[in-house]
């Protein structure tokens, strides 16, 4: 393998886990002498991307979501500019902690898919490898004990030593291999994600009445998917539920709808099964079943979105609202990636 002598390392991120391995990288690389640089992927424009030397080692890290990387991570992966370099893939997934232990998440389709498009575009993969950060998805449950996260950190960290060590010697790392069979298997749930879930989750985040339209979420939004409508926050579908605006906010007014995904689920099983009459029984019949129900889920989704955004004004309402949410609740906690002097301590 040609000898690095420089590393570019493009990273997305949402809470600053990937942010923060990519650090770690950048530090190893320096600290071996290697020129490194880091490019945050929401502020890259990727057709200005030039060519670098056949001595860089191109690598790219972001989060995984729905067991793929997200849109705009595979938009950038796609409009690549072509080269020959040698490219490091990396990802941080949903972590946990058992004991003495760090358990693994699961990758999915998000390195096949990338790596499918880069060796297109003449590139060669060295390496691909995963780190189990904190979980930060507080949509789904309440965010780990501070001495988990210290843990995980600690942990990834020397990970990080380690797979860095062996491919800036020039070595080939291809850890995600482990996972194969568990990534194959899953890959299924990833394309549903990605053709309906990730939408889904688009529309589960709303603004409480502890908002005071701060304006950060919409600032700091990676993506730019929340706008303000009515002198509040409002989520469109470009979402890619990174949580960076749920975990960020300064009043924690950014809530997940776990009762208003309930009721809209009720209401679109009951209209789906009301439509059923109309649909002829033939072959497809349950693969036309599947989308129409799934059609019939998104749009009233996105119009009971909309109605629940204006009835929010009314505050006993947006209370009541409050109150059938998890995240509303103190022990759900949030969560930040965290520096290093609070886990080296």
């Amino acid at each position: 393998m040609t000898p690095i002598k420089e590393l570019k390392l493009y990273y997305f991120s949402g809470t600053g886990n990937a942010k923060q391995v990519a650090l770690w990288f950048s530090q190893i690389a320096q600290d071996r002498g290697i020129v490194s640089h880091l490019f945050n992927i929401a502020k890259t424009e990727v057709s200005a991307i030039q060519e670098s030397s056949p001595e860089t080692l191109i690598a790219i890290i972001s989060p995984i979501h729905g067991f793929n990387f997200p849109k705009i991570t595979l938009k950038f992966i796609e409009h690549f500019p072509r080269g020959e370099n040698n490219i490091l893939l990396l990802n941080t997934r949903a972590g946990m902690r058992i004991g003495r232990f760090a358990t693994p998440g699961l990758t999915g389709v998000a390195f096949m898919l990338a790596s499918f498009f880069l060796k297109r575009k003449g590139y060669r993969i060295i390496g691909q490898i995963p780190f189990d950060m904190p979980s930060n998805w507080i949509s789904i449950h309440p965010a780990l004990r501070d001495k988990s996260i210290q843990f995980l950190h600690r942990k990834n960290y020397e990970r990080v030593q380690k797979h860095a060590s062996q491919v800036f010697s020039g070595q080939t790392d291809f850890h995600a291999y482990r996972d194969i069979v568990q990534d194959v298997l899953i890959s299924p749930v990833s394309l549903s994600y990605y053709l309906v879930g990730r939408f889904a989750f688009a529309k589960s985040f709303y603004a409480t009445d502890a908002c005071d339209n701060c304006g950060i979420c919409e600032k700091n939004c990676p993506v730019h998917a929340i706008i303000s409508i009515q002198n509040r926050p409002f989520w469109t579908f470009q979402c890619e539920s990174c949580m960076k605006c749920m975990n960020s906010c300064p009043k924690n007014a950014i809530e997940t709808g776990h009762g208003f995904f309930v009721v809209i689920t009720i209401i679109s099983i009951f209209v789906t099964y009301l439509l059923d009459g109309l649909l002829l029984h033939s072959l497809y019949y349950e693969n036309l079943r599947f989308i129409l129900s799934n059609i019939i889920f998104i749009i009233l989704l996105w119009l009971l979105y909309k109605f629940q955004h204006v009835i929010l004004t009314y505050k006993w309402i947006a209370r009541i609202i409050s109150f059938s949410s998890l995240t509303h609740f103190k022990f759900w906690g949030r969560y930040k990636s965290i520096p290093d002097h609070k886990w080296k301590k």
